[in-house]
């Protein structure tokens, strides 16, 4: 496979991620971050990172934010983030590393 195909299916399955994410506003970052050690602020901080190493300084981390929530993040949070539980919390604070992965 090329570089430039494999670059074209990597934007892809990217896309499909992004979409499914936004779908999913039931399923909290802290969620994400539980069990995957990631969550979509992370996928933000990549994206506005790839950005920045391009040289492209019009993609900032809230620019990138609301490319990954479909959304202004504040709008987002408003509509769709819950109070994280004291188990949720609890998880978070102790999971891999202790710190959070944050």
């Amino acid at each position: 496979m090329d570089s430039q195909t494999r670059t074209e299916i990597e934007a892809a399955a990217f896309r499909t991620l992004l979409e499914h994410l936004r779908s999913r506003t039931d399923v909290q970052n802290i969620d994400l971050m539980n069990l995957a050690g990631f969550c979509r602020n992370c996928l933000a901080k990549w994206y506005a990172a790839a950005a920045k190493e391009r040289d492209i300084n019009e993609v900032d981390y809230e620019t990138a934010r609301t490319v990954v929530y479909g959304m202004p993040y504040e709008e987002w949070k408003e509509r769709f983030q819950a109070e994280a539980s004291p188990e949720q919390q609890a998880a978070f604070r102790d999971g891999p590393g202790g710190s959070g992965g944050h």
